[in-house]
């Protein structure tokens, strides 16, 4: 693999996995595949959703109010969510499955309580930057793969902000698993298409190394 090439993993987190808080369908399957494409990639970066226990996205800290209601916050709509990574829980650990001992950073996200965080680049906010990108351009990063979890939450924000931080970005799509909520995976797949994202299998990237 190009060392200008790097695969970024979003929250592979035992929370987002069968059996966790806000569990994605077949989450724990792709740990294995993704493992393999690490091997192919000298830089690694993994992404870890951190909230605090009073983490404004969380649905028990609005009374009256359900998990997957949507309110309004200062910067914009926010969807509720059962409380989940909760830092330092077993729940917001990586899964034991993963296993990429030469992952060069663990970027965590989302630890302001006032400001979910989706993106590995930026913040709900959309003005509270990760550093992520300043770590990527520091080690002439310029292309991304990226996959993980969610597909149509996390994954795609963090596409998107990848290519308008200036990255030419591949999404593994099935090494991704989605919530899929209220048809969310379709309008994500076409968003990440829409903002320049290209779309890829594992199989045509372990071929083409």
């Amino acid at each position: 693999m190009q060392k200008k090439a790097a695969l970024l993993v979003i929250d592979l987190q035992n929370d987002f996995c069968p059996g966790g808080a806000l569990a994605v369908p077949g989450g724990d399957e792709i740990a294995p595949l993704i493992n393999s494409l690490a091997r192919y990639f000298d830089d690694v970066v993994l992404t870890q959703d951190w909230h605090p226990a009073d983490h404004t996205s969380f649905a028990a800290n609005h009374p009256g109010k359900a998990a997957f209601d949507t309110i309004q916050l200062p910067y914009g709509p926010q969807v509720l969510w059962p409380a989940h990574c909760v830092m330092g829980t077993l729940g917001a650990a990586l899964v034991p499955g993963l296993d990429i001992p030469h992952a060069g950073l663990i970027l965590r996200k989302g630890s302001h309580s006032s400001i979910d965080s989706y993106s590995g680049f930026l913040e709900a906010d959309r003005a509270t930057p990760t550093g992520l990108a300043g770590y990527l351009r520091e080690r002439s990063i310029t292309q991304l793969y990226i996959c993980g979890l969610a597909f149509d939450f996390c994954v795609r924000w963090t596409a998107e902000d990848a290519v308008q931080a200036g990255f030419e970005v591949w999404v593994v799509e099935d090494a991704c698993r989605a919530i899929d909520l209220q048809g969310s995976s379709a309008k994500a797949r076409a968003a990440m298409q829409n903002a320049g994202v290209k779309l890829t299998k594992s199989q045509d990237l372990l071929q083409s190394h």
